[in-house]
């Protein structure tokens, strides 16, 4: 019998597409709520430094101006460090904004103008007198390698890459070696929607703030223990966000500035970020890094070492996961791994789409490439003959591993075997073309979450938890998994997230968002069902009397034997008898949270092959990106459609990042200069052509019970490096600072 509500695993378009396509999807700055004011931050031109006097006398005479808000007046909120502190804040004392004088970095906000309209604000912004004692400020990460320092650890989260056997034995053992500097610049996220927080005051220090978020739960939290507030005064709202990749993990200042001003004013505040001042927090960090290999005759690794210098604020220790994928990606038994930070007058770094791994796969990738031709090898057998089937880093077992079909399929795709592996010996007319390859891995994890369930007596099946859906799919996924658990149509599910009011999931990211919430909706739908059974049992219904919920199965809206399927009962039926309007259930979070603290039995990760071919003239060193096949093993892929979007937005990413992309700091300011969507270059259409995404078969019943480890970072991963080793293959040049521009190659 044909089953029409089997969705899982299944091509779905995006439940909330007409909502976005018709315009009523709204984002944080589009709540019109009644009686509002608007915010303008105000930023400060200087690096380092102090505030010295704040002339705010012209503004405040301007008619419709409510108030002028700086250090000298905002009021002293919460005094310990730990208040200020989110779910995800690294080390050290997490910045306050308008907290006191003193400048740590450009484009500190340092007043808020709070006016009758937005104009209003931003005029007023514009004539506000402030002047500046200016001290010498420190950018540049290159004059600060030698002051690095190791992370503290313990209390700061951060765990030091494990180092195995004896690297300088392996090096001496080695009869082919590979020795590089590697590096890239700071990034900023950049994503569509600018940062925004719209905070309805409902009187009596209640508040409905409407934020752009990663993570609704982060927000509230952060507000609750900055401001005194209750989980009751304080509800965040984030049902749509324009864009992510980790800018939002952290509740930003203009959330603190939007609540500050609606409390001091009693009423309704909207601040909203201009474009030029989302370059004022988070980004990935620059980041320096050494690698060595060695390999013996057979080309067999003998010995690596990847060392990474990052940089960090001067007031916390922003730490990622640079260069212990090393140690799990590839076979070696002589590995060391090292990782230090740098202090700046920058703000702090943040989590950005794939971080850590982003960066550090760069290098590694590229010097995989570059030992290939040093041990007279293909790149890809190469990787084959270093390939690792057991964690070594963890010395634990893969829960599951299909990096080789990753390998095998993606090369059949892209036709590696055609590959000629001199440099400069393919052409297509007067271009060079270059063929190159890389790979990634990233976590496979999964957070507590919790879920309701809830059908009603017409038969539509709610099903809500606070999670947030950044543009992943992540309505349509909880949708399809919630409608296949049930057995109901997908038009009779309606999945609701982004509200604090709603039972507590985790921020959205790390590629954790589908297997905690998705597990979680099917243990929901799971505690439902058994409800539904029990209820079916009250009724003068024999078919389901001694039944147990292991013998009944949910599908096409009714509930039925599975030993003979043509004895059932339909859902609202169901509902029905029972005398209320609906039946609901919801999750527990404690076996996720016991095995939590549990040591892990398996190493668990999804992993990618990426091929790329780029074209280069040979005169004026231009480089197209002509073809891209990226082949990825994440378990079950719960909705191919989005995961394949999700992986294509990677793959131009990682082009972005080895071609175009970088923040440029001019160090005489310290200030990142092209901080607009002019000057800080991403690809358009222009720049990209064909990209293949393929998802290789990889079934893992022990990663989680729907089999699914992420989408959203391994994608990315091994795309940058990738391109820069197919230019190489097409000019002979080595680069390994990226992005790779003309002048490089010139």
């Amino acid at each position: 019998m044909s089953l029409i509500t089997d969705y899982i695993g299944k091509p779905t378009s995006r439940v909330d597409g007409p909502a976005k396509v018709l315009g009523t999807a709204k984002y944080a700055a589009e709540f019109n709520v009644p009686n509002l004011l608007y915010g303008y931050v105000v930023s400060s031109p200087i690096a380092k430094g102090k505030i010295t006097k704040i002339d705010s006398e012209k503004v405040r005479a301007l008619p419709g101006v409510q108030e002028v808000f700086t250090h000298e007046n905002v009021p002293n909120y919460a005094f310990l460090d730990r208040s200020y502190k989110d779910d995800v804040a690294p080390g050290g004392s997490p910045f306050r904004p308008l907290h006191d004088a003193e400048i740590k970095y450009s484009l500190q906000p340092v007043a808020l103008i709070v006016a009758d309209t937005f104009e209003l604000a931003r005029y007023a912004a514009s004539i506000l007198h402030i002047e500046y004692e200016e001290a010498a400020h420190e950018t540049e990460l290159t004059k600060h390698i030698d002051e690095a320092y190791e992370p503290g650890r313990g209390k700061t989260g951060y765990k030091p890459p494990k180092s195995r056997g004896n690297f300088g034995r392996g090096w001496k053992e080695g009869v082919a070696h590979m020795e590089g500097q590697f590096s890239h610049h700071a990034q900023h996220h950049n994503p569509m929607e600018m940062f925004a927080s719209t905070v309805e005051w409902l009187g009596d220090k209640k508040l409905n703030i409407y934020d752009k978020t990663q993570g609704v739960f982060n927000s509230q939290q952060y507000v609750n223990k900055v401001f005194g507030l209750s989980k009751d005064q304080a509800r965040v709202i984030s049902k749509y966000t324009g864009g992510g990749f980790g800018s939002g993990l952290r509740p930003q200042y203009q959330l603190f500035m939007a609540v500050m001003a609606s409390l001091q004013l009693e009423r309704s505040v909207r601040v909203s970020l201009t474009r030029q001042q989302m370059f004022s927090f988070g980004h990935r960090p620059e980041t320096l890094q050494h690698v060595a290999l060695a390999t013996a005759a057979d080309g067999s690794l003998t010995g690596m070492n990847h060392f990474a210098v990052a940089e960090t604020s001067q007031f916390e220790d922003f730490t990622e996961n640079v260069v212990g994928w090393t140690g799990t990606l590839y076979d070696c038994k002589n590995v060391k791994l090292g990782y230090r930070l740098a202090k700046l007058d920058v703000f702090s770094p943040l989590d950005m789409r794939a971080p850590g791994a982003a960066s550090g796969s760069i290098a590694l990738e590229i010097a995989m490439d570059e030992m290939a031709y040093a041990a007279g090898l293909d790149p890809l057998e190469f990787r084959i003959r270093n390939y690792s089937d057991f964690d070594q880093a963890q010395n634990l077992p893969y829960s599951s591993k299909a990096l080789r079909k990753c390998y095998a399929e993606g090369a059949a795709k892209f036709g590696w075997e055609q590959r000629t592996p001199e440099p400069g010996s393919m052409r297509d007319g007067n271009l060079l073309v270059g063929w190159g390859m890389g790979g990634g891995i990233w976590d496979a994890s999964k957070q507590p979450a919790v879920v309701k369930a809830s059908l009603d007596a017409d038969g539509h099946l709610t099903v809500s938890s606070g999670t947030n859906d950044i543009g992943t799919g992540t309505y349509t996924i909880m949708t399809q998994i919630a409608a296949e658990s049930m057995g109901l149509p997908i038009e009779a599910v309606t999945f609701v997230l982004g509200d604090t009011t709603l039972p507590e999931s985790p921020l959205q990211g790390g590629s954790w968002t589908a297997a905690s919430v998705g597990n979680s909706v099917v243990e929901a739908c799971n505690k439902l069902g058994e409800a539904l059974l029990k209820q079916a049992q009250k009724m003068d219904h024999a078919t389901f009397k001694d039944a147990k919920i292991d013998d009944v199965q949910f599908v096409n809206g009714q509930m039925r034997l599975r030993t003979d399927l043509t004895q059932g009962i339909v859902l609202r039926d169901i509902v029905q008898a029972s005398g209320e309007p609906k039946m609901e259930a919801e999750n527990s979070t404690v076996l996720t949270k016991l095995e939590m603290l549990k040591p892990p039995k398996y190493s668990m990760h999804a992993h990618n092959a990426v091929f790329v071919e780029v074209k280069v003239d040979p005169d004026l060193m231009t480089v197209h990106v002509t073809r891209v096949v990226n082949a990825v093993a994440a378990g079950r892929i719960i909705n191919p459609k989005t995961a394949r979007s999700q992986v294509l937005g990677s793959v131009v990413w990682g082009i972005s990042s080895a071609l175009m992309e970088e923040s440029v700091m001019d160090h005489r300011f310290g200030r990142y200069m092209n901080h607009n969507y002019a000057e800080y270059h991403v690809p358009v259409n222009a720049d990209i052509h064909d990209i293949d995404v393929i998802f290789v078969n990889e079934e893992d019943d022990k990663v989680n019970p729907l089999g699914i480890k992420g989408i959203g970072e391994v994608g990315l991963l091994g795309v940058a490096a990738a391109v820069a080793n197919a230019i190489y293959h097409a000019t002979g040049k080595r680069v390994r600072d990226l992005p790779i521009t003309i002048d490089k190659l010139l």
